[in-house]
């Protein structure tokens, strides 16, 4: 079994617009009650599957209960959301304990889909399944203690090892958090953890001075692996977050070459400024198609939106402006 190619979804760059990154003009494209039992859906992770798209989305329901749901989609912008949400079944543990899961990412490797979230057990931690079909699920056991979240694999092994990133953080709105890598050999047991990227200065580049976490699934590019993350600033109204990138080392990704000091996308409109939390922006999956790739993000944690950039503009934008 591979990985499916499929045509992404795409919107040209807006007439007159110089912007590294644009929206799509429609956006949201999953707005917050497309189930009966949804409150909101929003960083949610889609991959091409068979001739479309599968996708694991955060739902949570009018009692804000938070869990994941598997979706499907031809398109990759209307979507036909499961309304239960996924049932695990035991993989490579039995203990599949959880007290909600949200923010997932999923990958391709080898031969079956991984999904991350970050899983409640005694606080939030970093949950780990598989499926091969997005119709029956595995649970693993959780890669690391309490308390991290924005656990995001790469997607294929890195000196024979699997590869994760996360954000260490605390129990609650974690005013603190830097990106940290950590290998594998088997899935279940995970070591070798190692400080990746750290925030800013606020006087560097503000809108990364409080927090930063993995956001997509590292995408692999001839200069190094191109990692989109979330930025966050605190401020009188709160945490804000914001898009940014980086370019990794291919064979050692603990080697940052690039990172952008401005922001790529920031809250700007409606639907990213109000919602159940303004003044978000959180990218979660991206898909590529030769130098396209469009950002799949959760706007104000309450809708999914869609972004697109070329990749080679994106580089450059960031060995021109890298902090």
């Amino acid at each position: 079994m591979t990985a499916q190619s499929v045509m992404i979804p795409w919107q040209d760059r807006p007439e007159g617009s110089n912007d590294i990154m644009w929206r799509f003009s429609e956006n949201p494209i999953i707005n917050r009650y497309a189930i009966p039992t949804s409150n909101s859906i929003f960083n949610s992770a889609v991959i091409p599957f068979e001739d479309g798209f599968a996708g694991v989305f955060r739902c949570d329901n009018k009692a804000v209960q938070m869990n994941i749901f598997a979706g499907f989609s031809k398109d990759g912008i209307n979507w036909d959301i499961n309304h239960g949400p996924i049932e695990m079944k035991a993989g490579n543990t039995e203990m599949i304990e959880s007290d909600y899961k949200y923010d997932p990412r999923v990958t391709f490797i080898e031969d079956r889909y991984w999904i991350t979230w970050c899983n409640g057990y005694n606080g939030p931690t970093i949950g780990i399944g598989y499926t091969f079909d997005f119709k029956e699920f595995f649970q693993c056991e959780n890669a690391f203690l309490p308390f991290n979240r924005n656990g995001v694999l790469f997607p294929e092994k890195i000196n024979g090892k699997y590869a994760m990133l996360s954000r260490p953080s605390d129990n609650g709105h974690t005013p603190f958090g830097d990106i940290y890598i950590s290998y594998s050999p088997d899935m279940k047991y995970w070591g070798e953890h190692r400080c990746v990227m750290k925030v800013t200065p606020f006087e560097d580049s503000a809108w990364q001075c409080t927090k930063i976490g993995g956001g997509p699934v590292p995408i692999r590019t001839e200069e190094g692996w191109l990692l989109f993350y979330h930025g966050v600033i605190n401020t009188c109204r709160g945490f804000r977050y914001s898009m940014g990138a980086a370019l990794l080392d291919l064979e050692d990704p603990t080697k940052v070459l690039y990172r952008t000091k401005p922001y790529l996308l920031a809250p700007a409109e409606v639907y990213e400024l109000t919602g159940d939390v303004p003044n978000v922006v959180f990218p979660c999956a991206a898909l590529t198609e030769g130098d396209k790739v469009t950002v799949y993000y959760g706007a104000a944690d309450t809708v999914v939106a869609i972004a697109f950039g070329y990749i080679s503009e994106i580089i450059d934008f960031m060995k021109k402006n890298s902090i």
